[in-house]
């Protein structure tokens, strides 16, 4: 794939550090290209991270409570649909979780739609980055599943509630935990992926007019799978530090 211009300029200013680093690693971590080690996707995670430290500065640095700004609305109100979305699932003391829940809704939403952009491209469209995103929510919500109840009690409620059924239903409930990494990373890759795909041919052949309604239906699409992704990662919390088993 032909690099875009933000991976070219990460390239020409870190090209050198990144892959040197990466030639310490083992043989399966060398890029393909030691010329070019950061790759599009990579590139945009990059810039969709800058986006968003560039824009919580801007509404930490402008915080108000008389006349609060427009992107204090939209992060307060961003904060209090997730923080009351996880008091409903998970219950008391959900607060907490509210900074990474955040924080992975507002990055998987503009990785979305970076996309949209001229000359950009959605990371989320790259199934690395959304097993990415996977891994580190399947990671999240076990660690706490075992700092809450402890190590020994967390494993005992993947045994289920009828004992002499443990020897069976504990590598079930391995299985279909290590399914949602699948799920996750699938449902989220495939979606955008289409979306982009759809959008780049409407626009290749018809320029004007019909494409809009695909960049609508890719900003609902976008917006949504965002929330699915954070909404099912909530859940799996919910059952991962839940006391009663």
């Amino acid at each position: 794939m032909h690099p875009l211009w933000f991976t070219a300029l990460l390239n020409k200013v870190l090209g050198g550090p990144v892959n040197s680093l990466l030639q310490a690693l083992p043989p399966a971590f060398h890029p393909a290209n030691p010329q070019e080690p950061i790759s599009n996707s990579v590139a945009m995670e990059v810039l969709v991270v800058l986006i968003i430290l560039v824009f919580f500065i801007l509404v930490r640095s402008r915080l108000s409570v008389e006349s609060p700004g427009r992107m204090q609305h939209a992060a307060e109100a961003l904060r209090e649909m997730i923080t009351n979305q996880s008091a409903e699932i998970i219950g008391p003391h959900s607060e907490k979780f509210t900074p990474f829940l955040v924080s992975l809704f507002v990055f998987i939403l503009i990785g979305n739609l970076i996309g949209l952009i001229p000359t950009f491209g959605s990371p989320t469209a790259d199934k690395t980055v959304t097993l990415g995103c996977a891994v580190v929510a399947f990671l999240y919500y076990n660690v706490h599943g075992v700092k809450t109840q402890g190590p020994l009690r967390y494993l005992k409620h993947f045994t289920g509630p009828v004992w002499w059924l443990s020897w069976l239903l504990f590598p079930i409930e391995i299985i279909s935990h290590l399914a949602r990494v699948m799920s996750l990373t699938i449902r989220l890759y495939a979606n955008i992926f289409a979306g982009d795909t759809v959008t780049e041919v409407f626009f290749s052949l018809i320029p004007i007019g019909v494409p809009v309604i695909f960049l609508g239906l890719h900003v609902f699409v976008s917006g949504l799978q965002a929330y699915i992704f954070v909404l099912l990662t909530t859940i799996y919390l919910s059952g991962a530090v839940a006391q009663e088993h």
